[in-house]
């Protein structure tokens, strides 16, 4: 391995850490949180749209039911969304806060810049009282809200992200974002329910190979970031339920024997049939999930599911908000 060259920004050489300690793993490993360059996050979204990824539109329900009952309790200022993306799913919760007349503000957090400049704009032109403080940070490791936001404030992570993490990191995350929040703030998360294998498989492989060509954008990014020679065309997409962690994993594949390179981080060897794993997406039951909330110092209040018991929606408070 060489040394890290000292011209890199910061932003970059964390990148490089990374991914050289993940490639140098028994198990290769790199973080999800690659795959949301531009192209990355225009590909997710129309993943969301696939017949067989039932989460979003799962999610989308609950939220169109709920929202309103949620806003007239709470009453947020300000919305604060980590991970927001295209902030599609934000808009329910962004008419219910209209429609309780306590909408003020929006803060979303996410890791790229040109997508969240996109959606300030649309979200600005369509809310003419609304003020969009966007904030370009990796909210797994700060979530740096501004000094002046109205509260309360409701933090909203949807999409089952938090099935991205380890089930130790995933109380991390949160208990980030529980550190940002004050007295009187909730914390409303989103997440994918335990079920048949063959299903959650089918969620993550798709017959139209929207989700393979996502996993390895990843390649792409880390070709055009750090100068790394993968071809992507040599390495193939799978998805497997890990039924004893009670997740699915995503991998990419080496359809041949290779060698990689990545200035700065060195050579990367991987065998034919090798695998580098860019995801996992735990699944829960309530006990999990309030387990989880409690080692973030946070106190489930409300749960609420679809009708088929797929997917859920958490609301918590401050476990010292009592």
């Amino acid at each position: 391995m060489t040394s890290l060259p000292l011209e890199r920004t910061t932003g970059a050489l964390a990148m490089l850490t990374d991914v050289q300690r993940g490639l140098s793993q028994p198990q290769k490993e790199l973080s999800p949180k690659y795959f949301y360059d531009h192209r990355g996050s225009e590909l997710f979204e129309a993943i969301t749209e696939l017949p067989e990824y039932y989460l979003t539109r799962t999610e989308r329900t609950i939220l169109e039911r709920d929202a309103d009952a949620f806003m007239q309790a709470l009453r947020p200022a300000s919305l604060v969304e980590l991970g927001a993306g295209s902030a599609r799913k934000t808009r329910i919760l962004l008419d219910a806060m209209q429609r309780a007349g306590s909408l003020e503000c929006y803060v979303p957090l996410d890791v790229s810049a040109s997508f969240l400049a996109e959606t300030a704009v649309r979200l600005s032109r369509d809310y003419a009282q609304l003020r969009v403080e966007p904030i370009v940070t990796d909210f797994t490791e700060r979530v740096p809200l501004p000094a002046s936001m109205a509260r309360p404030a409701l933090v909203a992570f949807l999409g089952s992200t938090i099935g991205n993490f380890h089930p130790v990191e995933a109380a991390r995350v949160l208990r980030r974002a529980r550190t940002a929040m004050t007295r009187g703030d909730r914390f409303l998360l989103g997440a994918d329910l335990r079920k048949d294998a063959q299903r959650l498989e089918a969620a993550y492989d798709d017959a139209a190979g929207v989700t393979a060509e996502f996993n390895r954008n990843m390649l792409r990014v880390l070709n055009r970031e750090l100068g790394a020679d993968f071809d992507e065309s040599a390495f193939a997409h799978r998805a497997v339920y890990n039924a004893r962690e009670h997740r699915i994993e995503m991998h990419l594949v080496a359809r041949t024997r290779q060698e990689v390179t990545i200035p700065g981080a060195g050579r990367f060897h991987f065998a034919s049939g090798e695998s580098v794993r860019t995801e996992i997406s735990c699944k829960y039951d309530r006990r999990s999930l309030e387990g989880m909330l409690v080692a973030a110092g946070l106190r489930l209040e409300q749960w609420r599911t679809d009708d088929a018991g797929d997917f859920a929606l958490v609301m918590a408070a401050r476990e010292e908000d009592r």
